[in-house]
């Protein structure tokens, strides 16, 4: 094959994939490919036809800007065509771009109007006498479509302009995207009510003027920045493009504050490098900035080539987006126990950084991508975060793939990992043995509503877990004074901070002396303390309270089913399931173990309530259990037919086939026995049931206190006591204590300085305690 053939068939390769992408990128809005892979492609067939000029066509995309509109809009013809600009990638092209300038014009150091090149549509606004009339997207240069209504929407864009003297028709052209911020907040919305997130924000901006509902485009957060004018009628426009941006501002509409003159290349190159280095503080995506000659005679005199002005270059930014292969998904945990799938990638440069591993969110973020291993995909890097994963190259697909799914337990300490109805995100149960958990394990569990050990913070936690001197928060109780004076040493070594002090001898001590003073004094606590210190999941202040009052025992509440925290007012399904998911890992259980071990002593230890007698029962505590169609009614009807005393599932299975259930209910209840656990929970709760009814005191019925189920609110300063002090004597005389008022507000208590709490209370109607009434009370039920 002779080189002009393969000239010939290599360019005809490259029209090809240009094309495609040109018309999934404007058309569908569906990119296939990263930004740098489509400009590489775009400048060898560009240099292809400067080789050889026989080649060019006119439907090459050398030529054009980008691809015919949609059917679904009607083609709006530009009057003055709406060309794309020239890129320069380096120094040096746009140091010939100035020097072009200079030499057609003549002069030296020409000034320049300077702006960020911002990534998002471009679209022309049409005015006739100051009013909105149409609205169009560039489309392919010449012909754009119809987008006026979904503009309409766009509070950015004046409708009517301001001030007085407008020309009888003027063109506006600019930008519509998406600001960072409102593109975050929108996916963040989007995850929780399980809808569909946006790729990124020029995606989103693209996508959501090309909706055919206008509605939709009205709760996109979009923007828009002018940035040039194309038709002016009965109007004379100033000399400069700066001082006509200055004039568009006047009228009305938003551009850039980022907009300068500048002269020469050093001022281009200058400002090339100032808009890179706050980039990433911008509230908006741009991938480069843009050089217009700024004086319009001097454009003139510069004129066009076949598809770009002469006086106008965009600059652009290394790539953020980049197209790599996917070598493996992994997990990380973090801090908190939440779990993160990442891809590890083939090593990639992406924003002028070589990224190897990008995230992918959650579970249901890489569902919805479907990432698999091998997999070609497109990582961005937007701003100073960690590079993402934004789509997958389905075409691309190795065959024999399979789909990603979540690993059953933490690869880190081997624990369940588990993730709530509802909830995104997938974590590791294992909170007190996790090492990823660790340092935030002993932060919580050495607070002061906690085990309250004072002078334990995050700095000596990070050094004592840095240094191997705590693997769990029981290990705090076996450090001695020498342990933390060597530990403080060996950190100062490692940071090559050793005081000059301690280089002369001299070792100061008094610090460990008193920390270790204050582990020992928290040894002796209290179940609500303790319970709140192991840091479970959705386990806080109030939920530590009640599960101490119901249950009274730590060595009773780490053995029992979840269903039966139930049991307990105010905690519900979400609650217990994640008290049962933590005391169900044998290393939390072995860390509970170790603490009472090491000298931790709960001093209110107490028989559970009589208060739980009621309702200990299967029937009830099966209906209790979220089951599918077994409610309040067909529990008791489910318990009766004596499936659940059989010996094993089929068996159960078996006499509920033949009892007198309804079929749905037979259905459901047998299925969810057949899930793995689901039997042995059973079996759990016949042997806890008794159990726990035998513990409850003898005879002992439930003794109401005055408050039971009355709410009350604490507001403003008490003087004989502190808010806590007044809520437990509340909370012991059977009130709930609430943060805030409303109609089921029992009574308010207003001390000195009671302020909208109050307000709201009188408002309603509730009744109100001063400090006098509630201190006579309280001692009249000492």
């Amino acid at each position: 094959m002779t080189d002009a053939a393969q000239a010939a068939k290599r360019a005809a390769q490259l029209r090809s994939q240009l094309e495609d992408a040109n018309y999934r990128y404007h058309v569908l809005d569906d990119p296939s490919m990263a930004d740098a892979q489509y400009d590489r492609l775009l400048r060898e067939l560009d240099e292809l036809e400067a080789a050889h000029p026989e080649l060019v066509s006119p439907d090459s995309p050398t030529q054009r800007v980008g691809n015919a509109p949609s059917s679904a809009f009607a083609p709006v013809r530009h009057a003055i065509p709406m060309l794309s600009l020239g890129n320069a990638f380096t120094d040096e092209e746009v140091a010939d771009f100035e020097r072009r300038i200079e030499e057609r014009l003549d002069r030296s150091a020409p000034t320049f109007s300077v702006e960020p090149k911002l990534d998002g549509l471009a679209i022309s606004l049409r005015y006739e006498d100051g009013r909105f009339v149409q609205g169009a997207t560039r489309g392919d240069g010449a012909t754009g479509e119809d987008v006026t209504a979904n503009l309409r929407t766009v509070k950015a864009i004046p409708l009517q302009l301001r001030g007085q003297g407008w020309p009888q028709v003027l063109e506006v052209r600019g930008e519509v995207y998406m600001p960072l911020a409102a593109f975050k907040a929108y996916n963040e919305r989007a995850l929780a009510e399980g809808g569909k997130v946006l790729a990124n924000p020029r995606n989103g901006a693209a996508g959501s003027l090309r909706q055919l509902d206008p509605r939709i485009t009205a709760q996109r957060p979009l923007a828009f920045y002018a940035y040039a004018v194309g038709v002016v009628e009965g109007y004379e426009l100033p000399a400069t493009h700066s001082a006509t941006l200055a004039k568009l501002r006047d009228w009305g509409f938003p551009v850039s504050g980022e907009s300068q003159v500048v002269s020469g290349t050093e001022g281009l190159l200058g400002y090339y490098r100032r808009i890179g280095e706050k980039r990433h503080a911008l509230p908006f995506d741009i991938d480069g900035v843009v050089y217009k000659l700024d004086d319009y005679a001097g454009q003139r005199e510069m004129g066009f080539v076949s598809r770009a002005p002469r006086w106008a270059i965009a600059h652009k930014f290394p790539a953020q987006e980049q197209s790599t292969t996917v070598e493996s998904v992994e997990v990380n945990v973090g801090r908190t126990g939440a779990v993160t799938p990442w891809a590890l990638m083939a090593p990639v440069q992406v924003g002028g950084v070589v990224v190897t591993r990008a995230t992918l969110h959650n579970a249901d973020q890489v569902a919805r991508l479907d990432v698999r291993n091998g997999d070609t995909v497109i990582v961005r890097r937007a701003g100073d975060v960690i590079p993402e994963v934004v789509r997958v190259v389905v075409e691309q697909r190795p065959p024999g793939t399979q789909p990603w799914s979540m690993p059953s337990h933490c690869p880190v300490c081997g624990s369940e990992l588990v993730r709530e109805e509802g909830e995104a995100v997938w974590r590791c149960s294992g909170e007190l043995i996790c090492p990823a958990q660790r340092k935030e394990a002993v932060i919580h569990f050495a607070s002061r509503r906690a085990m309250d050990i004072e002078g334990l913070g995050e700095r000596y936690v990070e050094v004592l877990s840095d240094l191997g001197y705590v693997q769990s928060v029981a290990d705090l109780y076996k450090l001695s004074v020498d342990d933390l004076l060597e530990m403080k040493r060996r950190a100062d070594e490692r940071d090559g901070t050793t005081p000059e002090t301690v280089k002369a001898g001299k070792v100061a001590s008094k610090w460990a002396e008193n920390l270790i003073e204050a582990i020992d004094r928290s040894r002796a606590t209290t179940l609500e303390r303790f319970l709140n210190a192991l840091g479970i999941e959705h386990v806080g202040e109030s939920t530590a309270k009640a599960l101490a009052a119901w249950f009274g025992d730590i060595q009773l509440i780490r053995r029992l089913p979840w269903p039966l925290f139930k049991r307990v007012p105010d905690i519900g399904g979400e609650v217990a399931r994640s008290l049962g998911h933590f005391f169900d890992q044998a290393g939390n259980q072995q860390v509970i173990d170790d603490l009472l071990e090491r000298g931790v002593r709960i001093e209110d230890s107490r028989e559970p309530s009589p208060k739980l007698r009621e309702g200990l029962d299967l029937a009830t505590v099966l209906a209790d259990m979220e089951i599918a169609k077994v409610t309040k009614v067909r529990a008791p009807q489910v318990v009766a037919t004596g499936a659940l005393d059989t010996a094993k599932p089929a068996d159960a299975a078996a006499t509920l086939a033949a009892s007198d259930l309804p079929k749905d209910v037979i259905d459901s209840l047998s299925a969810w026995l057949d899930e793995p656990g689901h039997w042995a929970l059973l079996q759990q709760l016949r042997t806890a049931l008794p159990e726990l009814l035998a513990r409850l005191p003898a005879g002992a019925e439930a003794a109401a206190g005055p408050l039971d189920g009355q709410t009350a609110v604490l507001t403003g300063t008490l003087s004989a006591l502190s808010r806590d002090e007044a809520k437990a004597k509340l909370e012991a005389l059977g009130a709930k204590v609430a943060g805030s008022v409303s109609k089921k507000t029992s009574f308010v208590v207003a001390g000195e300085a009671a302020g909208s709490k109050l307000d709201k209370a009188q408002e309603l109607g509730v009744e109100i305690w001063d400090e006098a009434r509630l201190l006579a009370f309280l001692e009249q039920h000492a």
